[in-house]
C-alpha cells in the first residue's frame, strides 16, 4: 500500500505557552477525529508530530490513522527552526519509503509547519539541505499563527506560506477544519488520480492570507514576546510568565502613552520543568523590568508575587511570609523592594 505521510512540525517555544498551544492540541484532536471517518484518508494517511523549540523531538512517529492518538504538547526554550527542519528531514529518511526502479514508494509527504515566532538559530545549512534534497520530494505548508512569525524566512523553503491573522478560539477552529479539508482533498487526489501534489482547500471564511515571498535577515531573539522562567517556592514546579509587545494588556487596549518597546502581561502558565529543559538550548537574553507591564500571581500555588529575582539570577514566587527561600539555589532571606527602579532580568529567546 502506498501511504500519504502527513507531518506536523509544531513550534512549542515559550511564546506558544498558554492558549496557542492549547488550541493546537485541541486542533490536532479534531483533525484526527474527522480524518478517521473519511474512507480515502483512512486508507492512505499516516500522521507524525514533531515538536521543536531550542531542540526537536518526535511526539508521535509516522502512524496510521486508526492507531494514532494525539499527544500532549510540551513547551521548550528557543525557536530553532533549522534544528526542527533537520529533525524532520532525518525522520523522512527513516520513515518514508522512496520510489525505486522496481517499486512505487509512498506518496510525496505533506508537512504542516506551525510557528508563531522568529527563528533563533542559524537555519541556513538546514534550509540549503531542504532545498537541495527534499523540496522536490515533499510539500511544506508553513502557517504563521498570528502575524509575529518571520514569514519572509519561511518563504525560503516553500511557496505555501500563510498567515492566520486572528488566533481566537473560533479562528483556530475554522483553521484546523481547513487543514483537515486539505488533507482529505489530497488523499482523494492520490487515491483516484494518482497525483501527489498538496491540494489545499479553499480559504473562504477563514482569515488566512498569503505571505510575501522574499529573503529575510536572521534575529537571535524573538522580540515579539518576552518569556520568563520561574519556579514555585511552595511546590517546586516550574512555570513561564509571558509578555507580549504592544499596547494591549490582557485584551484591553491601553492609552497612547504606552509604546511598542514595552511588553504587556499575557499570563503565567505551569510547565513540566524536565521536558522544558530537554527541548531548550539553554540560550538566553536579558531585558530590563522597566519594560514589562504587569506582575502575575504564581500559577502553581497562587502566591501574590510571581516574578521575584533571587541573587542567583533566577525567578521564583513569594507570598505573604516574611522569610522566603529560593527554590533554585536555596538562599533564604526577606523580600526587598529593589529600590523602585528597573533591573535586568534573564528572559528566553522565544
Amino acid at each position: 500500500m502506498r501511504r500519504l505521510p502527513i507531518y506536523f512540525l509544531v513550534d512549542v517555544s515559550e511564546s506558544m505557552v498558554g492558549e496557542p498551544i492549547e488550541q493546537v492540541q485541541q486542533g490536532m484532536r479534531t483533525i484526527i477525529q474527522e480524518l478517521r471517518v473519511d474512507p480515502y484518508a483512512l486508507e492512505t494517511v499516516f500522521v507524525s508530530i514533531i515538536a521543536f523549540a531550542g531542540k526537536a523531538t518526535t511526539l508521535t512517529p509516522l502512524t496510521e490513522l486508526y492507531k494514532f492518538y494525539p499527544p500532549v504538547f510540551p513547551i521548550g526554550g528557543g525557536t530553532s527552526l533549522g534544528t526542527g527542519l533537520d529533525f524532520l528531514m532525518d525522520s523522512i529518511d527513516r520513515e518514508v519509503t522512496r520510489t525505486t526502479a522496481d517499486a512505487k514508494g509512498d506518496w510525496k509527504p505533506i508537512v504542516f509547519l506551525f510557528t508563531d515566532g522568529i527563528p533563533t538559530d542559524d537555519y541556513r545549512t538546514a534550509f540549503r539541505r531542504w532545498n537541495d534534497r527534499y523540496r522536490g520530494h515533499a510539500n511544506i505548508v508553513a502557517v504563521s499563527l498570528g502575524d509575529n512569525a518571520d514569514t519572509l524566512t519561511l518563504a525560503q523553503i516553500t511557496e505555501n506560506v500563510l498567515i492566520l491573522k486572528e488566533t481566537d478560539r473560533e479562528s483556530f477552529t475554522r483553521f484546523f477544519k481547513w487543514v483537515t479539508a486539505s488533507i482529505k482533498t489530497t488523499s482523494v487526489s492520490v487515491s483516484e488520480q494518482a497525483q501527489d501534489e498538496v491540494k489545499l482547500a479553499p480559504t473562504t471564511g477563514i482569515n488566512l492570507e498569503k505571505a510575501p515571498a522574499a529573503p529575510a535577515a536572521r534575529s537571535h531573539a524573538d522580540d515579539n514576546f518576552v518569556v520568563l522562567h520561574g519556579r514555585c517556592q511552595t511546590t517546586g514546579r516550574d512555570y513561564l510568565v509571558k509578555y507580549t509587545r504592544g499596547r494591549s494588556f490582557l485584551g484591553v487596549e491601553l492609552p497612547d502613552k504606552y509604546n511598542e518597546s514595552e511588553y504587556m502581561l499575557t499570563g503565567a502558565y505551569p510547565v513540566d520543568g524536565k521536558t522544558y529543559a530537554e527541548l531548550s538550548t539553554g540560550e538566553s537574553a536579558s531585558i530590563n523590568t522597566s519594560r514589562l507591564r504587569g506582575v502575575p500571581a504564581c500559577p502553581c500555588c497562587g502566591n501574590q508575587h510571581g516574578v521575584v529575582l533571587c541573587e542567583c539570577g533566577k525567578i521564583f514566587c513569594v507570598g505573604e511570609a516574611g522569610n522566603n527561600g529560593c527554590p533554585w539555589c536555596g538562599l533564604q532571606g526577606e523580600l526587598g523592594d529593589g529600590g523602585g527602579e528597573g533591573f535586568d532580568i534573564t528572559r528566553g529567546i522565544g
